[in-house]
C-alpha cells in the first residue's frame, strides 16, 4: 500500500497558560490544527505534493481525523526568554524527487535567524542529495542564491513562530509545522 500525501500547508502558533500541556494545545490552536489527532513524520516534502493555502488545507479536513505533519515545538516558563519553532521547506525543480523539510527549535534566537536557518537547513539537505555544488562555509544568502542558479532546487521558505515568556512566567510554547492533508494510495 502506498500512502503519499499530494497536498499539504504550513502553520505557526503560540499559546500561553500556566499548564505546559495547555500552552501546548493553546499553540495548536493558534496555529488551526487542535481539532486533529496529529501523527509526527520526519523531513521529506513528497513529490508531486502541492503547498497550499492554511485555510485550504483546514477545509479539507475533519476534526478527531488523524493527520500527518512535521512539526517543530519549543517551551519555557522563564520569563524574558524568547522560544522559536520553525519549519523550512525546500522544493526540487524536478517534480519527479522528493524536497525536504527541516524542523528547527530553539532559545533565543529572533524570528528571522530561526527562519532562516530552518530554510537553510532544509536546502542543504536537498542540495546535498541532488549533488549540487555548494561551498558549507558561506553565507546563507551565497549559498541560497547558488542553490537557484542551478535550477534542481527551485523553491524554498520557512515558517515561524517566536514569543517571549512574559514576567507573570506562563508556560509559553510555540509550534510551526506542515500539515499533510490529501494522499494517494
Amino acid at each position: 500500500m502506498r500512502f503519499v500525501p499530494t497536498k499539504g500547508f504550513l502553520t505557526h502558533g503560540v499559546g500561553r497558560h500556566k499548564e505546559k500541556l495547555t500552552s501546548f494545545e493553546m499553540a495548536l490552536r493558534d496555529a488551526g490544527i487542535e481539532k486533529y489527532n496529529l501523527v509526527r513524520l520526519s523531513s521529506i516534502f513528497p513529490p508531486h505534493c502541492k503547498l497550499i493555502t492554511r485555510q485550504e488545507g483546514i477545509q479539507l479536513l475533519r476534526p478527531g481525523q488523524v493527520v500527518f505533519a512535521v512539526l517543530a515545538e519549543a517551551s519555557t516558563n522563564e520569563p524574558s526568554r524568547m522560544v522559536a519553532a520553525s519549519i523550512g521547506l525546500a522544493i526540487p525543480g524536478d517534480p519527479n524527487h522528493h524536497g525536504y523539510i527541516s524542523e528547527h527549535h530553539t532559545y533565543g534566537q529572533k524570528e528571522a535567524v530561526a527562519g532562516e536557518y530552518a530554510e537553510d537547513l532544509a536546502a542543504t539537505m536537498l542540495a546535498t542529495t541532488l549533488g549540487v555544488a555548494f561551498d558549507p562555509n558561506s553565507a546563507w544568502d551565497e549559498r541560497k542564491e547558488a542553490y537557484m542558479m542551478s535550477g534542481d532546487i527551485v523553491k524554498t521558505r520557512n515558517v515561524t513562530q517566536t514569543a517571549e515568556c512574559g514576567p507573570d512566567g506562563l508556560w509559553t510554547t510555540v509550534v510551526a509545522s506542515c500539515v499533510y492533508v490529501e494522499y494517494t494510495e
